[in-house]
């Protein structure tokens, strides 16, 4: 591993098509306001990338897997990388990554690539905010929660997410990679409907996460997905200015990342929460 700089912070979901978009997205937004920093955007979904549609760009120039070529050669470089991600607009200190839009191609990433982008991606960005699916069966997501230095898993009320999928993937595959459930934060999704049957606090022992946190959804929200206005949701709707920021806003003041950061010289986020062992590279 190169040049240990950018914090990395990684968001899996316990199932699919829950939310973990949502929320990774929204984290990443509400960090690039708070700070002056660099704020990077992975999304390393192989088979069901959907970002760019939310975000109302139909047809990306480039992809996570028209970098292939780069990643296979080790040559991507901070400059390239930057150059192949979207800027937003209205928020300049951050750029993302959409992901792969090559379904058929999923199984063909390697760890060694996953890794190479990993590593310059931790050198162009104070911080980088990694999306990755809620399978296990792909370099990706593999390898970011390997080497991410926060790990959020991200469920929901049902006890089929939580419990079931939960514990088979967090509790049982997860440590396989010699990253157990202590080291997760868990983010609870709430829909707009109905009512909760398990509180945060329970879903969160029954994962033996380490921190707890909740985003609820809303009807506007999905009204945004839809439209390609997420960003503008995020930045206007009163549901959407609050969506994640009070975990930004102590990500932001318990490591003083709205301090001044010279462009040259990025300097790492001593991101470690209790009980969850800081990174030496594979873990």
């Amino acid at each position: 591993m190169s040049g240990k700089q950018g914090t990395m912070i990684v968001y899996v979901g316990t199932t699919p098509n829950i939310g973990t978009t949502t929320a990774a997205f929204a984290s990443a937004m509400r960090l690039a306001e708070a700070t002056d920093k660099p704020v990077g955007y992975l999304c390393l979904h192989l088979k069901s990338a959907k970002l760019h549609r939310f975000l109302d760009v139909d047809e990306p120039e480039t992809t996570l897997d028209k970098l292939q070529p780069e990643l296979r050669s080790a040559a991507l470089t901070p400059a390239m990388l930057q150059r192949a991600m979207f800027e937003l607009p209205g928020q300049r200190n951050l750029r993302v990554l959409f992901g792969s839009l090559n379904r058929e191609q999923a199984e063909y990433f390697t760890d060694r690539e996953i890794q190479h982008l990993l590593d310059v991606a931790e050198r162009t960005f104070a911080c980088v905010v990694l999306d990755v699916g809620a399978y296990w069966d792909n370099a990706a997501t593999v390898c970011a929660i390997q080497r991410a230095n926060v790990r959020v898993v991200v469920t929901t009320g049902a006890l089929s997410h939580f419990q079931e999928d939960g514990k088979r993937w967090i509790g049982d595959v997860s440590p396989l990679f010699k990253v157990r459930p202590e080291q997760y934060e868990c983010l609870v999704i709430r829909a707009p409907w109905g009512r909760d049957a398990y509180s945060a606090a329970q879903i969160g022992r029954e994962l033996g996460s380490a921190g707890i946190s909740e985003l609820r959804l809303s009807q506007t929200l999905f009204a945004s997905l839809d439209q390609g206005a997420f960003h503008l949701w995020l930045k206007e709707d009163k549901a959407g200015k609050a969506a994640m920021s009070r975990q930004a806003g102590r990500i932001v003041s318990r490591y003083g990342l709205g301090l001044p950061v010279p462009r040259a010289k990025l300097v790492a986020w001593p991101f470690k929460r209790m009980g969850a062992r800081e990174r030496t590279g594979s873990a």
